[in-house]
């Protein structure tokens, strides 16, 4: 791990970026805070092609996971499906708590 003030930083950014990219860790200090640090990404990111995402889109919507938008984006409105509990679950966990405050 190396630390380096912000104008040492600024002088030799090409070398610090080298060493992020060999995976070294950088911390940037201003005053001698540690203020950033400069470190190869955690994964790398792959570009990912329109076609790709709509096709992820179209399993997740076939599996029921997703519902996709009938209306242009400026009039769009959720769909949620639920929590996936059992009907009156939500009642009777409100009722519960309702019973708890009326006791005190």
């Amino acid at each position: 791990m190396l630390a380096v003030g912000i104008k040492e930083l600024k002088a030799k950014l090409s070398e610090y970026v080298r060493a992020a990219k060999a995976g070294e860790t950088v911390l940037v200090t201003d005053r001698g805070e540690v203020v950033a640090a400069l470190g190869p990404p955690a994964s790398r990111v792959r570009e990912v092609e329109p076609s790709d995402i709509e096709a992820k889109l179209a399993e997740l919507e076939r599996r029921g996971e997703l519902t996709r938008a009938r209306l242009p984006k400026k009039g769009w409105t959720w769909n949620p499906v639920g929590l996936g509990l059992p009907a009156g679950t939500i009642d009777r966990i409100l009722d519960d708590l309702r019973r708890d405050v009326d006791l005190e």
